[in-house]
């Protein structure tokens, strides 16, 4: 089971993973379900109680939920291999496209050394890989003072905050 954090700290995680079986997801219980299962089965994942969430992975166009998000309460992009990048594209086009502002997880081959980027690119909680020390994971949120680019956590990118800050 994947150890649950965001920049605070250790999360519990109330989710429960679609697995192709409904019925193994308690009736209340948040549900966590794929894009194509979310496509085929909409009505019914919607008149159900609890929370739901919606799975992406990194072939999917998170324009596909645009309509929906007023109804979900969780976005999870699946990060396959640590080498797969898509999952970042993913995350900048639901905050600054589409208006996300709900949780943004990254699930699946998630690592210390992309902590950092993935939430400069608007991921809020994370589900690490099984063989990651959840204290030393905290710890890379606060590898770098100075962030030169502009991102989701703050759109100006630093040669444009030190000419507003400069004297006249």
């Amino acid at each position: 089971m994947a150890t649950l954090i965001d920049r605070n700290g250790l999360r519990p995680d109330t989710w429960h993973a679609f697995n192709g079986d409904a019925g193994a997801i308690p009736a209340a219980a948040d549900a966590l379900i794929p894009l194509d299962e979310w496509r085929e089965r909409a009505a019914v994942w919607a008149a159900r109680p609890g929370r739901l969430g919606i799975l992406l992975s990194p072939s999917d166009d998170p324009a596909a939920i645009a309509a929906d998000l007023d109804r979900i309460a969780l976005v999870a992009v699946a990060f396959p291999s640590f080498t797969d990048g898509r999952g970042y594209s993913i995350a900048r086009l639901l905050r600054e496209r589409q208006g996300w502002t709900g949780e943004l997880r990254a699930v699946g081959d998630v690592l210390r050394d992309q902590l950092f980027a993935m939430a400069r690119c608007g991921f809020d909680s994370f589900a690490l890989r099984a063989d990651q020390d959840a204290q030393a994971c905290l710890a890379a949120f606060r590898d770098f003072s100075v962030r030169y680019q502009g991102a989701t956590d703050d759109p100006v990118p630093l040669f444009r905050r030190r000419r507003v800050a400069a004297p006249a």
